[in-house]
């Protein structure tokens, strides 16, 4: 069985995308034979075509770090052919063949069933990057973060977690502002729920070690420089849910935030989710998740041979929302 795929190869430091044709015999080991029929881009999927990275861990190596289809070969496994599932984090996309071929073949333990009301497309669109907002969400719940508690800020919003995590909150009722760099995505922003839209200077930069209390709590999807100035001018007992890091690894902050205004530094890591309560979130993900907007965060859909192109632009920030793949088109 033949199917397209996406190949990244390594020679020296140089690092060669293609379009080919590989068989299944071609696959790494696993459980499940999966159909692919939707995938989308995620910064970590730009970030492996980078002369240096060092997020893979092997190549060849086909990206793509998550992907929704159906079953082909369910092996031992509880699920059967014919089946729709998800397959996101773990070592896909970085140290095991990913979501930008026609087909995969993953460990069971990977393996995400689609509930009814979620249909792979629209799971391709959440993503992992609706899956990190979720995951947000609900680590900000667990620490008491309410609604009523003040105005949530998301950093990076025009992005695919920042777009994601916008939708979200708004739907649950939190009062949203968005931050970006990207004066054209304000009507964008706004139709997702956002009450407003502000520049990425959110905090101001007075020289004073604690800003004004302006968020009851903050989803930072950029790292560097924003998660500090969301650290400082978070309210008293707020909280702070990093994930991102297209601002920077290094963060630069005092331990004022923390031992003066008690906030809550929240890392969210959704590679390593442990199955059973990535498998409960998205179970629910039809009612929590705002589906009516997965539309409205299509940034374009693309074919494999448009991958290079599009890597090239989630590099250079230059994307709204998600971009879909559709490995057989």
């Amino acid at each position: 069985m033949a199917f397209p795929a996406y190949l990244l190869t390594k020679s020296g430091e140089e690092i060669r995308p293609e379009v080919t044709e590989l068989s299944v015999d071609d696959l790494p080991p696993g459980d499940v034979l999966v159909a692919v029929e939707w995938s989308a881009i995620n910064f970590k999927d730009a970030m492996v075509t980078r002369p240096g990275n060092r997020v893979a861990r092997r190549y060849p190596l086909v990206p793509g770090v998550d992907l929704a289809g159906s079953v082909i070969e369910a092996g031992d496994s509880s699920l059967h052919p014919g089946q729709a599932v998800l397959v996101q984090g773990y070592d896909l996309g970085v140290a095991h063949h990913g979501g930008f071929a026609g087909c995969a073949r993953v460990p069971a333990e990977w393996v995400v069933p689609l509930p009814d009301d979620v249909p792979p497309r629209s799971a391709a669109i959440i993503g992992m990057a609706g899956f990190t907002a979720v995951l947000s969400l609900q680590r900000l719940r667990v620490h008491g973060v309410e609604p009523d508690q003040g105005p949530v800020l998301v950093t990076g919003a025009s992005g695919g977690v920042g777009s994601t995590t916008v939708a979200l909150l708004a739907q649950h009722g939190f009062e949203v502002v968005a931050s970006t760099g990207k004066t054209a995505e304000h009507a964008y922003l706004e139709d997702l729920g956002a009450s407003r839209v502000v520049g990425r200077a959110f905090a101001p930069e007075d020289g004073r070690t604690l800003g004004p209390q302006l968020w009851g709590a903050v989803v930072d999807c950029v790292g560097g420089s924003a998660l500090a100035g969301a650290l400082r001018t978070t309210r008293y007992g707020g909280a702070v849910a990093a994930s991102g890091l297209t601002g920077g690894n290094e963060l630069t902050t005092t331990v004022y935030p923390f031992i003066v205004r008690g906030v809550a530094l929240l890392g969210i890591d959704t590679v390593a989710t442990p199955i059973d309560e990535r498998r409960e979130l998205w179970a629910a993900m039809a009612t929590e998740f705002p589906m009516d907007l997965c539309q409205e965060m299509v940034y374009k859909e693309i074919g494999l041979a448009d991958l290079t192109d599009a890597l090239s632009l989630v590099l250079d920030g230059a994307v709204r929302g998600r971009i879909l793949v559709d490995p057989n088109r």
